[in-house]
């Protein structure tokens, strides 16, 4: 259903090693970073979609964080998602809610939630029951 989401950052230096660092917590690779375009795109090896791609806005216009907005990515493991969540704090991102069960969503749930250095609000979650 989906192709691509496509992040808006204003410091591409400064985006490209927070997503560098998180990104591989979920089993993403680099598949291109572009310094010139000012863009770089994730993807699951061996799996030409969807890409994870951030950049500057194509119209040259700053990138703005919208309210209501989020990027929800899936995580392979519940022990992904906290992974990803405390490098994500260490490498500049702001809690919005640590990992936990979200049963309010459905039983097996479990999230984290993030805003990226530039403020953008990024969800990580696991919808796998965890094995008795």
């Amino acid at each position: 259903m989906i192709s691509h989401v496509h992040v808006g950052v204003n410091d591409f230096s400064a985006a490209l090693p927070f997503y560098q660092a998180v990104l591989p917590e979920l089993g993403l690779a680099i598949k291109f970073s572009d310094s010139e375009r000012q863009w770089a795109g994730w993807m699951k090896p061996g799996v030409p979609r969807p890409l994870f791609v951030i950049g500057t806005p194509h119209d040259g216009a700053p990138a703005a964080v919208g309210n209501g907005h989020m990027v929800a990515l899936l995580a392979p493991t519940r022990a992904a998602v906290d992974r990803f969540y405390h490098v994500a704090l260490e490498a500049g991102a702001t809690c919005e809610g640590p990992p936990g069960l979200r049963p309010h969503y459905h039983a097996d749930y479990y999230g984290a939630y993030v805003r990226d250095p530039e403020g953008n609000k990024i969800a990580v979650c696991c919808h796998d029951a965890v094995a008795a």
